[in-house]
């Protein structure tokens, strides 16, 4: 029962996390730019936030397969729970998406879709990448590492977000998160960009998991 808990808890947290960055995105490309850059990232940011705060006692509160992965690599959850995670992030991410796009069912599939439809993987893996190594050094900051001021997990990770859309949200839309990406990619049917949201977040989150396990956290 426990486990079934946890696995709830990453697909609402992830389902509520793209249902309201991706709706946001929509809405400012429906109205030409309202409430712009700026509302998607403290959208995304504030989303986040309070999904930690409502969730991370149940399940840790990962919404986001590169973080998963990065627990599994650092042993902190087993294979099991590391797939089922995963597949309750997607499944989360997937019925957000296919929820916007029946409510916003006139609007194109690029629209539905939300990210560039043209990056390079030159470009476009190591952005990603490097955002991603921002946002999961700061998850094993403030979450992960005892000696962090307790309370604060919550908006440090949300912050993050923030100024990691700011910067990468009109180059690669900032994902930072396969499922983020797959759940729009699956309800628009564009797929051309994704691997983009797999490999970069992966590489990044992996980084830095084995820069602060290694060479940050305190092994006493």
């Amino acid at each position: 029962m426990n486990d079934i808990k946890k696995y709830t808890a990453e697909f609402l947290g992830t389902f509520a996390l793209v249902f309201i960055g991706a709706g946001v995105v929509l809405i400012t490309t429906l109205t030409n730019g309202t409430p712009g850059l700026i509302g998607i990232a403290l959208a995304h940011g504030l989303v986040l936030m309070a999904m930690i705060y409502a969730l991370s006692h149940i399940s840790g509160a990962h919404f986001n397969p590169a973080v998963t992965i990065a627990m599994l690599a650092t042993k902190r959850i087993d294979v099991k729970n590391a797939a089922a995670y995963v597949f309750s992030q997607l499944l989360g991410a997937s019925i957000a998406g296919l929820a916007l796009a029946a409510l916003f069912s006139q609007v194109r599939r690029e629209v539905i879709y939300g990210f560039p439809a043209i990056i390079s993987l030159e470009f476009g893996i190591p952005v990603e990448a490097i955002l991603t190594f921002f946002l999961v050094l700061t998850i094993f900051g403030v979450a992960v590492d005892n000696r962090a001021p307790k309370g604060f997990h919550g908006l440090a990770i949300g912050s993050v977000l923030i100024f990691d859309i700011l910067f990468g949200g009109v180059l690669t839309g900032a994902a930072m998160n396969p499922a983020r990406a797959f759940g729009p990619a699956l309800a628009s049917g564009i797929w051309n960009t994704q691997i983009i949201y797999w490999v970069g977040p992966i590489i990044g989150a992996l980084v830095a998991a084995f820069v602060y396990e290694h060479l940050l956290l305190d092994k006493k």
